[in-house]
C-alpha cells in the first residue's frame, strides 16, 4: 500500500505539501502542484487516512449516538435510523452507552469531541431538576466550539437543536382511546423515577383522566422501562383487592412485562384487563400489543441528516424551536371495548 511519503516522492513535493493536498487543508497550494499530487496519488492507488484527515480538517465523518440503555430496543431503532443515513453519506456511527447517568453522557461527549466527531446525538431522556445539567450544558458548548454539532432527541436544558416526539400527547391519546372504549379504572405503570420522559407520559395520562372526570380512578404504579419492572408492577396490582379495567405502561417493554404477569395469573387480557404501551417496538407487534407508534427510526435518521447537511453547508447548527415528529395510535388485540 502506498504511503504519503511515496506520493510526495512521485509528485516531487514535500510530505507536508502532499498532506495538505490530500487531506483537504486550507493552506494555499498552487493548481499545478495540486494536480501533480492528485495524479501521483491516483497512479499509486493512495488512500488517505481518515484519522489524518480529521487531524488536518479538525473534523471527521463520525456521528456519535449517546443512548441511555444500549440493550433497550427503543434505542436500537433510533440507532438504525442514524446509521442508515450515515452510511449513505459515507459517515460512520459510534454508539455509546450512558446507563442513564448524566456524568456518563458528559464523559462520552468529551470523548467524541476529542475524536473530532462531526456530530453527537443525545438519544436518551434527561432528569427533572438534574443538578449536573449545567455541567452537561457547558460540555455541549465546549464541543460546539470545537466544531462538534449536537442534537437532542428529547427536551433537555442544553443549547442545541431538538428533534423529538410528543411524549405527553402520546400518553394522552392512548388514555383517550381506552376511555372511549369504556374503561374507567385505569392504572399507569411509570417509567424510571425522575426522568423527563416519565414525567411527560404520566402527565399525559393524568390530564386525560382528569378531563374525563376519572382522576380519582387513576392509579400510578412505580415501574420502569424494562420487562421486569412491568412484571413487578402488575404483580403489585394483582395483589390489590380490585384489578383496574386497563393498564397503561410508560413503554412497550413494561407493558409486555405486565401482560406476561397477568397471563401467568390466568387473567383474561383483554376480557378482564386491557393492556397498552408506548413506542411500537417490534415486540409490541409480536404480542399484539395496543400502543402508540413513535417515529423512532425517523428521529435518528433526521438527526443524522441534520449533522450531515450542516457539515456540508458549513454554518453552525442553531437551536431554534423543537422539531416535533407525529405519532399514531395502533390498536391491537390487548385492548377491547368494555360492556
Amino acid at each position: 500500500m502506498a504511503s504519503l511519503a511515496d506520493v510526495s516522492r512521485e509528485a516531487g513535493v514535500s510530505v507536508a505539501t502532499a498532506s495538505r493536498v490530500l487531506n483537504g487543508a486550507t493552506h494555499p497550494v498552487s493548481a499545478d502542484t495540486r494536480s501533480r499530487v492528485l495524479a501521483a496519488a491516483a497512479r499509486l492507488g493512495y488512500s488517505p487516512s481518515a484519522l489524518a484527515q480529521a487531524l488536518v480538517t479538525r473534523t471527521s465523518r463520525l456521528i456519535g449516538v449517546i443512548v441511555s440503555d444500549i440493550v433497550n430496543p427503543y434505542f436500537s431503532v433510533i440507532a438504525r435510523g442514524v446509521d442508515d443515513m450515515s452510511t449513505r453519506a459515507g459517515y460512520v456511527t459510534m454508539l455509546s452507552n450512558a446507563d442513564r447517568r448524566t456524568s456518563s453522557e458528559i464523559t462520552r461527549l468529551q470523548t467524541m469531541r476529542d475524536y473530532r466527531a462531526a456530530g453527537v446525538i443525545f438519544a436518551g431522556s434527561g432528569y427533572v431538576d438534574d443538578p449536573r445539567t449545567p455541567e452537561l450544558a457547558k460540555a455541549v458548548a465546549q464541543a460546539r466550539e470545537r466544531g462538534v454539532l449536537t442534537i437532542s432527541l428529547t427536551d433537555r436544558d442544553i443549547d442545541c437543536p431538538v428533534i423529538t416526539a410528543d411524549n405527553r400527547a402520546a400518553a394522552y391519546d392512548l388514555t383517550d382511546h381506552l376511555v372511549s372504549q369504556g374503561h374507567r379504572r385505569i392504572a399507569f405503570i411509570e417509567g424510571p423515577a425522575g426522568m423527563v420522559a416519565t414525567e411527560q407520559r404520566r402527565t399525559g395520562f393524568l390530564d386525560r383522566m382528569a378531563e374525563a372526570g376519572l382522576r380519582d380512578l387513576a392509579e400510578c404504579v412505580e415501574g420502569g422501562f424494562d420487562f421486569e419492572a412491568g412484571h413487578a408492577a402488575a404483580l403489585r396490582l394483582l395483589a390489590s383487592r380490585d384489578l383496574p379495567d386497563a393498564i397503561v405502561a410508560a413503554n412497550d417493554e413494561a407493558a409486555v412485562g405486565a401482560l406476561n404477569a397477568l397471563r401467568q395469573a390466568r387473567i383474561d387480557v383483554p376480557g378482564q384487563v386491557s393492556v397498552a404501551g408506548i413506542d411500537d417496538l417490534p415486540v409490541a407487534r409480536f404480542v399484539g400489543l395496543t400502543t402508540v407508534s413513535l417515529p423512532l427510526y425517523e428521529l435518528g435518521a433526521m438527526a443524522a441528516r441534520r449533522v450531515i447537511d450542516a457539515g456540508a453547508a458549513g454554518p453552525p447548527l442553531e437551536a431554534g424551536p423543537p422539531v416535533v415528529l407525529p405519532h399514531r395510535l395502533v390498536p391491537r388485540e390487548t385492548t377491547t371495548r368494555r360492556p
